[in-house]
């Protein structure tokens, strides 16, 4: 049964131009006006956090627009204090919509004597009085099992789909889906799938963090127009790296689709000098200038998805009728044109 009260939206200061994105696309789809509650999210003079909301929450279903991207011990802790505020205004229900779920990969042990901090910070979101989180593409789907609330996992593949049948319709036969390491082939799998491509792996071999000793071609990718698919880009090096030795063993163009640009330190410099045709990510993190600015960089937005999710939570409806791409095509207006 659907609710009673209206959704309300609040957004730390993360990623205003997404939470303002999502806000005008649920205008749309109500026919009436949706903003973003009026609160005021600052630091005081030693960094500490302060949050004050303006307006009534008591009852209502309450909506928080935060991704724990960098830094991502400042947005964190907003969303946790947002969360604090409402719960102790009398929010009825708080969902915390987290784009880019930061610590995400730090999903397990991989040494002796090393942090779970993902499971931490599920811990966190939990105990500051969150009822339900929606993120989008979680860096390991078993991060959905640290938390003891609903979470709603969206997947960028079926926009990324969209995309690319938009963008190579003519050159659908010639392309090639990569996986850039064995632990992505399940996502570069289902985007593969949904385009009717086959598959391919770049099998990478570290010596230390951060970088990449040898890289070998599992699968024929002469001739073929070559997308590699990844959840995450942060320094690019192994991205522009796996572009290389794709274009080595015979590939025409490279292009890259991910879901999450961190694209810290050199990374963007390294797309722009790369082999690559192009990146495209979604604006789950607020674009630097820089990112914006580079040429073979493209951004697809991702309030359509979200403000279409957050309708169906307050509805009590179906979250993964968004995996179709039936359901996705109508959302995005127009923006990509089938057939």
């Amino acid at each position: 049964m659907a609710a009673m009260t209206e959704p309300k939206l609040i957004s730390g200061n993360a990623n205003r131009t997404l939470a303002n994105s999502i806000a005008r696309r649920m205008s749309m789809h109500r026919g009436m006006q949706v903003g973003l509650v009026d609160a005021r999210v600052e630091r005081f003079n030693d960094q500490e956090i302060f949050v004050e909301v303006f307006e009534n929450v008591r009852g209502e279903d309450m909506y928080v627009i935060q991704p724990t991207s960098n830094p991502a011990n400042d947005n964190l802790m907003e969303l946790l204090i947002i969360a604090d505020a409402l719960r102790r205004s009398s929010a009825d229900r708080i969902t915390a919509v987290i784009p880019y779920f930061g610590y995400a990969r730090q999903d397990r042990r991989a040494k002796a004597r090393t942090p779970i901090s993902a499971k931490l910070v599920a811990n966190l979101l939990t105990e500051a009085g969150i009822d339900r989180v929606l993120t989008l593409d979680l860096h390991a789907a078993q991060i959905q099992g640290f938390f003891d609330i609903p979470v709603d996992n969206l997947y960028a593949s079926p926009i990324f789909a969209l995309d690319i049948e938009h963008h190579f319709k003519d050159k659908m036969d010639d392309l090639m889906i990569v996986s850039p390491d064995v632990g992505g082939v399940a996502r570069a799998r289902e985007l593969a799938k949904r385009i009717n491509a086959p598959l391919s792996i770049v099998d990478k071999r570290r010596e230390k963090a951060g970088e990449v000793a040898g890289m070998t071609v599992i699968g024929n990718v002469e001739g073929k127009k070559c997308i590699i698919v990844d959840d995450i880009c942060d320094t690019a090096g192994t991205l522009c790296k796996a572009a290389e030795v794709l274009m080595e063993n015979g590939a025409t163009e490279v292009h890259s689709y991910i879901t999450h640009g961190v694209l810290s330190g050199p990374a963007v410099e390294r797309v722009s000098k790369s082999v690559m045709k192009s990146l495209v990510i979604t604006d789950s993190i607020e674009p630097t200038e820089a990112v914006k600015n580079c040429p073979n960089i493209r951004i697809v937005p991702t309030a359509p998805m979200f403000a279409q999710a957050i309708l169906n939570i307050w509805h009590g409806t179906s979250v993964s009728s968004l995996f179709e791409t039936e359901t996705l095509v109508p959302i995005y207006e127009g923006l990509y044109q089938r057939g």
